[in-house]
């Protein structure tokens, strides 16, 4: 019941339309209950009265049906059409909000949420699981309250025909509330188990499509496809499992709604030949008798619909609960001037409160404008340093300070909004190269862009594409090549022109001739900027101000290029080992 609570707070802004789009579905609904009184009325009225002659009662079968005629021909279709445009409607603008409450939600869950989730899973959950809680909306807010209002008026009609008819018609009510009751409250559980299993079956899906050039470059493509059968078999059979125990429930349920009209039909029947009721009544109650058992059938039908509802509900309000690890204080202040001193104060770090520390009690001082470059052996700790700096995670002990001031105590993004960040690996969106590179700062002009892209040695290999600057770089930016992709990450952070640089092995997986140009461009990005370079090859940054060595989380040296050559440490021998493998 709590996340029906929760989701009825997307649905508040929209209840009048609700109650709308009731009004007109009661309408629609009550007009098929002229039906089985109609026939009624020709029954008995026109055809068995013997009181009328052949003319008179065929001028009131035709003004009865000319009547009817214009009900169901004039009048029903508008009304059914604004039920379902406003039922629609109604549903798509909720769902628009929650997908939008929920990407807003996402955009601030941190990169250790992320690290621990799979991408598929979270499309699904909004995608797959938002769509399904549409039908709370249109069944459960609207076609069930119409269904029991449809219910509660043919019981009126009915007892106005005969009281003593209408309560044999219910005698099955009871039986059904208790079959329903019985089978739809393990159907819930059932239904979430099948949505879990479809998200991790969607998860598996995405990641192997990303990878699609490893399982090919590797021929594995049988392993691969016994793999995501498993994933497909372990979804079938919670499929399975849902879909026996609804088919049961349908069969229990249907079995008891049917035998109703077969009691009252031998009951009527025994009594119209006994001459105890009329044939039109009896007419009557067989077609109310549907009326009423139908609605209840639906009902059945709405409760599988809704427990598939409510499971994904609770999986999209599962993400919505999902802690921010990062967050501002309530009294943090918004980043205005940035000189760019930052400073590493006794700052310890760990990926999770009982796992090994990465980073151990680092002290480091970086003065305004000096380009410090970072070194050592992979897994040292020296990308976990720079991710601090930003924000992506939060220290565990010590603190960072900017311009002297703990970086918790001013805003997320206004602080990132003063960082650029050149990955190793360039993420581009499928869309144009404009498009990319506005990214570093939205509301620039082309101008500011094409100014960008030339500081950045992209300019010439854009204007070569196939549309300039509106080509289609496609998922990932997989039409362009490694420098290309590169260079136009390092045109977002010229376009950005922020005071502090990270480049985090920016240039580690490039050719000669792109790290060359690279290179060149960075070396005029990072000029009077506080600048942290993340490097593996150590020959591409020994012009840095400072180099600080990075071993097992701690700092080991630190020193210019030739300060930790002449001292013949750690750093001389990582220097001597790649230029000999450089050289070989």
């Amino acid at each position: 019941m709590g996340s029906i609570r929760r989701y009825l707070q997307f649905v508040k802004p929209y209840k009048w339309r609700i109650f709308f789009t009731l009004f007109i579905g009661v309408i629609k609904f009550a007009i098929p209950l002229i039906m089985p009184f109609l026939m009624k009325y020709v029954v008995d009225d026109i055809i068995g009265n013997k009181q009328l002659t052949q003319d008179e009662k065929l001028n009131k079968l035709y003004l009865v049906m000319a009547i009817i005629f214009f009900i169901f021909m004039i009048l029903r279709p508008p009304i059914e059409y604004f039920r379902q445009y406003f039922a629609q409607w109604t549903a798509t603008k909720i769902l628009y909000d929650v997908r939008d409450k929920l990407f807003l939600h996402i955009q601030k869950l941190s990169f250790k949420y992320y690290s621990n989730s799979k991408v598929g899973e979270i499309i699904s959950r909004v995608i797959n699981d938002v769509e399904s809680t549409k039908d709370f909306v249109i069944t459960g807010l609207m076609n069930v309250w119409l269904d029991v209002t449809t219910v509660f008026i043919t019981m009126a009609v009915m007892f106005s025909l005969d009281v003593k008819l209408t309560f044999l018609s219910l005698i099955m009510i009871p039986f059904y509330m208790i079959s329903v009751r019985y089978f739809f409250g393990r159907l819930r559980k059932l239904t979430r188990t099948r949505s879990q299993a479809l998200a991790e079956l969607q998860g598996y899906l995405h990641e192997r499509i990303q990878g699609i050039s490893i399982i090919k470059s590797f021929a594995i493509e049988d392993f691969e496809q016994k793999n995501f059968n498993k994933q497909n078999k372990n979804f079938v059979e919670k499929a399975f499992s849902q879909t026996r125990w609804n088919a049961k429930s349908f069969a229990v349920v249907n079995t008891i709604t049917d035998i109703a009209p077969l009691v009252i039909i031998l009951y009527c029947g025994y009594n119209v030949i006994n001459e105890n009721l009329s044939l039109g009544t009896m007419v009557a109650f067989i077609g109310y008798i549907e009326s009423l058992y139908s609605p209840l059938r639906r009902l059945v039908n709405s409760s599988t619909t809704l427990t598939q509802s409510f499971a994904s509900m609770d999986r999209v309000f599962e993400l919505f609960d999902q802690k921010y690890d990062i967050v501002d204080k309530t009294d943090a202040e918004d980043c205005y001037e940035v000189h760019g001193d930052i400073k590493f104060e006794n700052v310890s770090f760990s990926y999770n409160e009982t796992g090994q520390e990465a980073l151990k009690n680092i002290d480091l001082e970086v003065k305004r404008g000096e380009t410090v470059a970072l070194v050592g052996m992979s897994g040292g700790g020296k990308s976990t340093l720079v991710s601090l700096i930003p924000r992506f995670y939060d220290v565990v002990g010590g603190r960072i300070t900017l311009d002297g001031k703990d970086i918790r105590d001013v805003k997320v993004r206004s602080l990132r909004d003063k960082i650029g960040v050149v990955f190793q690996d360039s993420i581009l969106f499928s869309d144009s190269v404009l498009e990319n590179i506005l990214i570093g700062k939205p509301e620039s002009t082309f101008e500011e862009v094409q100014e960008a892209a030339r500081q950045a040695n992209a300019e010439e290999f854009i204007h070569n594409l196939s549309d300039g600057y509106e080509t289609k770089v496609g998922e990932r930016g997989v039409k362009l090549s490694g420098g290309q992709k590169q260079r136009i990450s390092i045109a977002r952070v010229f376009l950005k022109n922020p005071p502090i640089l990270i480049l985090d092995e920016a240039t580690s997986a490039l050719d000669l001739e792109s790290e060359h140009l690279i290179q060149e461009s960075l070396l005029k990005l990072s000029k009077n900027r506080t600048t942290f370079i993340v490097a593996h090859r150590l020959s591409t940054i020994t012009h840095a101000d400072r180099i600080v060595m990075i071993e097992h989380g701690e700092i080991i040296e630190t020193g210019t290029h030739q300060e930790l050559m002449e001292r013949q440490g750690a750093y001389y021998r990582l220097f001597q080992v790649q230029q000999f493998v450089s050289n070989k």
